[in-house]
């Protein structure tokens, strides 16, 4: 471990607000060495949102685990607290609370059942750098939490994942595992990966985005670039590589992120209410999120009736609109059944994947983009939840 990925691990502890941190490859090796340190293995059963990306999965199975989805509440996204229980047996080891989109979860009533269980909470902050849940930052709540810094999180270091943790005993334990078993990137990996984040920084704005997305996805498939998810993940096989440290490159990409995190917020934050104004004088219905939650989105939802024609049109117009969630396990192409996951097990999160697209709020993304989006995305209706 170079002294500017543990400074890069310190800087980012201290501003979660925990006192253990752990950088890693991936954000999906941070929940990786999370579930390994809680001992997690064959038979057991983990707990997790039906509207998630695959690759949280992953580990899960990884560990001869059986993934357990719990269904959605329409307004968030997130786990559904009513549902939560009675998905819980003697073989559940793990919750995940993923903070969707930047949503906080409801974390009292989790904890509570987490609690009253004895069942350990680890809290999915990929998309929710920033947000509070009464004013508490998430990623503080659970027994462990993990970060992702990959292309289109609220911040990145080109790829990358954080573990974050209060507790001694799992932060040692993580360690050992890390000394014992962390690889490194290679020089190549490496290499590519810095390219990446340079054409990016010179390239990619919302104009450009659904364009080079798809250029970026047929090039991984050649291998020429270093993707978030490779082929083999998807069956699921685990790389011989899977396990790998974050590299130098990231550490310094993630400290000069960092330095920008609270303008970042801000921005994202505002966006939001451009978002929300400029959709209500639309005549469109904005969500009304409890007033526990402070979210920092890292992207911005909305329904509509014609998902498909929506995200074919946008690229013409200079529009950039996400899609996910595709499915109830991010993306399409995900062979669910090798996931333990059968079509109507999760009704409101399937609805929601059919509807569902994202605006941005990066830091390329003004006022004038907010304008340009909802123009274009009120051409179609808005969908009920």
């Amino acid at each position: 471990m170079t002294d500017v990925c543990t400074k890069y691990e310190s800087v980012f502890a201290q501003w979660v607000g925990v006192s253990n941190a752990f950088s890693f490859w991936k954000g999906r090796v941070a929940l990786y060495a999370i579930l390994e340190a809680l001992d997690i293995g064959q038979g057991d059963e983990v707990i997790l949102p039906g509207y998630t990306c695959v690759m949280d999965v992953n580990p899960v199975k990884y560990l001869g685990a059986k993934p357990i989805y719990v269904d959605i509440e329409p307004v968030t996204y997130n786990i559904d607290v009513n549902l939560l229980e009675s998905k819980i047996t003697t073989n559940t080891k793990v919750i995940i609370a993923q903070h969707t989109y930047g949503y906080p979860c409801e974390m009292d009533a989790i904890m509570e059942i987490a609690a009253r269980r004895e069942i350990p909470v680890i809290e999915d902050c990929c998309l929710a750098l920033g947000s509070k849940y009464k004013d508490h930052t998430v990623g503080t709540f659970g027994r462990a939490a993990y970060f992702s810094f990959q292309w289109n999180k609220p911040f990145t270091t080109g790829i990358g994942g954080m573990t974050v943790t209060n507790d001694s005993e799992l932060a040692d334990r993580i360690e050992t595992i890390c000394q014992e078993r962390l690889c490194q990137p290679s020089f190549k990996a490496v290499f590519m990966l810095s390219l990446q984040r340079l054409i990016y920084r010179l390239f990619i704005y919302p104009r450009t985005t659904a364009l080079a997305a798809n250029i970026f996805r047929w090039l991984t498939k050649k291998g020429v670039v270093v993707g978030s998810s490779s082929t083999c993940e998807f069956a699921p096989e685990m790389a011989d590589n899977f396990f790998m440290a974050m590299s130098l490159s990231q550490s310094r990409a993630g400290l000069r992120q960092l330095k920008k995190i609270e303008a970042n917020i801000a921005h994202r934050k505002q966006m939001r209410y451009v978002y929300d104004d400029l959709l209500t004088r639309a005549g469109w219905t904005v969500p009304a999120i409890p007033d526990t939650m402070d979210p920092v989105l890292v992207r911005y939802p909305v329904r509509i009736t014609d998902k498909a024609t929506a995200l074919a049109k946008a690229p013409s117009a200079g529009v950039e609109i996400g899609s996910w969630f595709e499915c109830p396990l991010h993306p399409i192409e995900t062979p669910m059944h090798l996931y333990d996951y059968t079509d109507g097990m999760c009704p409101v999160a399937e609805r929601a994947s059919r509807q569902v697209v994202n605006l941005p709020l990066h830091p390329r993304a003004d006022e004038k983009t907010a304008r340009k989006t909802v123009a274009f995305l009120t051409e179609f209706n808005q969908a009920q939840a």
